[in-house]
């Protein structure tokens, strides 16, 4: 991952839970879920993000063009919603590497002030 100090076994095991965390999350919509990657995963979802490109023909393969917007971090909450998304993550049925994901356990990306998250 460009600009990024990670070798290519860390940035490969970041991709991937950067892609189970946006296809879960997409299909997951609407439900609720308050889901997010925590800072780490993050990362990886912001790099391919910016590859748009690359992200858009993603989301056309995936979900019929739709895609998930990026929400800047404004201010964390801490009421473990990274554990439960990796849970969900886990439920959606992909692997999911655990280690990635402990550190940010208790941390949680708020939704746009007023909105509800996906």
């Amino acid at each position: 991952m460009r600009d990024h100090p990670f070798d290519e076994v860390m940035a490969e095991r970041l991709f991937a839970a950067a892609v189970s965390y946006l296809i879960t999350a997409m299909e997951k919509w609407g439900q609720g879920l308050e889901m997010y990657c925590g800072r780490l995963v993050d990362i990886a979802v912001h790099v391919f993000i910016l590859d748009t490109k690359n992200y858009r023909e993603f989301c056309a393969r995936h979900f019929g063009g739709r895609f998930l917007e990026h929400i800047p971090e404004i201010g964390f909450k801490y009421d473990g919603s990274v554990e439960r998304t990796a849970h969900n993550i886990a439920e959606n049925g992909f692997p999911v590497d655990w280690k990635l994901w402990e550190r940010d356990f208790a941390k949680c990306g708020p939704c746009r002030p007023g909105e509800n998250c996906h």
